[in-house]
């Protein structure tokens, strides 16, 4: 009888306690439904107004810069190295002498050869004398002056020999790194200094067979890289590729740039604006505002709803060029409509919103309250 009360009991306050927990979970879940149901404040959101403008028409594509003219300088024939004449990264002209090799073999070899061409043509002088006079046969005579004309070829040929022991520069240019040291044996073809024309200075980059029809040799081009951010370097177009890669379907496009300060170098990955001599009138809008990704790029596009409160519409559009941080929008935007400029993660289409600045009126200094200076 004890053991049946106690067990009444303990089951009496389990109720209790269990009755207390749902209890209390469901007044939470209620405040929750509550706190919820009500309205949420709008987001602050900065705003800007899709804008018409002209702009040039242009083509974008990438390539990479290269020298005019830019070899590495090497050597023709085998020898020591006498005397240095440059340091790495100096600027040259052409003919310039960079380095002179050991050259008392070859001299002594070119002395040897005019003295042979010398006596060559002390024979052949005294044969022609006497070829009047019927003392020599003309075949006596062909001899000696084939004698004294490959006496003189030899003469050359050393002359060529010793002169290619001093290695000059051969257009002018800046140098790279100096690649050998002094006493060192070169054999031949062994590279000395790179050296590289670096104004004017070349572009190379490809473009689509599509657009072939709207490039021409002269037209102006743009080039930027990311070693220089914010410069922009200017040329026109100086060649055109005479065939179309059948793989990529794309043609090369040279254009030559002014560098006078030298700043671009070969190898540099470039940015390039192909400019056509003609304008249209585009729609754009600033680069935050719009969203782009794999799904299509959007923007929410700023509309009042029937209480009159300003609310996000999610709208896709299609874009095109971008220049100076500004995108055109090619569809389904017209030029004075409204759209959040910034933060489009964190929005939702149909969501209230306040815009505490626009791009069409100054904004409002947070801690002064006074506008704020452009």
């Amino acid at each position: 009888m004890r053991t049946a009360s106690r067990f009444a009991i303990v089951i009496v306050a389990l109720l209790v306690v269990l009755g207390g927990i749902f209890g209390y979970t469901f007044y939470r879940f209620g405040q929750m439904q509550k706190q919820f149901s009500q309205p949420q404040p709008p987001a602050a959101i900065e705003a800007t107004t899709a804008r018409s403008t002209t702009w040039v028409q242009s083509i974008k594509a990438v390539g990479s810069v290269t020298a005019v003219n830019g070899i590495e300088v090497a050597n023709e024939v085998a020898g020591v190295i006498k005397a240095l004449r440059f340091e790495s990264g100096d600027r040259v002209e052409k003919g310039d002498v960079l380095l002179t090799m050991d050259s008392a073999t070859d001299e002594a070899a070119l002395r040897t050869t005019r003295a042979e061409a010398k006596l060559a043509e002390q024979q052949f002088k005294r044969t022609a004398n006497l070829l009047p006079k019927k003392a020599i046969s003309q075949a006596e005579y062909d001899e000696a002056q084939a004698n004294m004309e490959a006496a003189n070829a030899r003469v050359n040929e050393a002359q060529a020999t010793l002169e290619k022991k001093v290695i000059k520069a051969p257009f002018a240019g800046s140098l790279g790194l100096r690649l050998v040291d002094q006493g060192q044996y070169l054999a031949v073809g062994t590279p000395i200094v790179e050296i590289n024309m670096l104004d004017p200075i070349y572009v190379d980059y490809t473009i689509s067979e599509k657009e072939l029809a709207n490039v021409d040799v002269g037209y102006d081009v743009e080039a930027t890289v990311a070693a220089l951010p914010g410069k922009t370097f200017k040329g026109k177009v100086s060649a055109i590729n005479s065939s179309i890669s059948p793989e990529t379907r794309t043609v090369r496009v040279r254009a030559t740039l002014r560098n006078p300060d030298r700043e671009l170098r070969p190898g540099m990955f470039a940015t390039v604006q192909t400019v056509r001599p003609a304008e249209r009138d585009v729609v754009t809008l600033p680069r935050t505002a719009i969203s782009f990704n794999t799904y299509g790029d959007f923007v929410y596009v700023l509309k009042k709803n029937d209480d009159g409160q300003l609310v996000t519409e999610r709208r896709s559009v299609e874009t095109g060029d971008t220049r100076n941080g500004r995108v055109e929008v090619t569809k389904n935007l017209k030029a004075g409509e409204r759209v959040v400029a910034t933060a489009l993660l964190r929005l939702r289409a149909g969501q209230p919103v306040e815009v505490t600045s626009d791009d069409d009126t100054p904004a409002k200094d947070e801690t002064s309250g006074e506008e704020a200076s452009n």
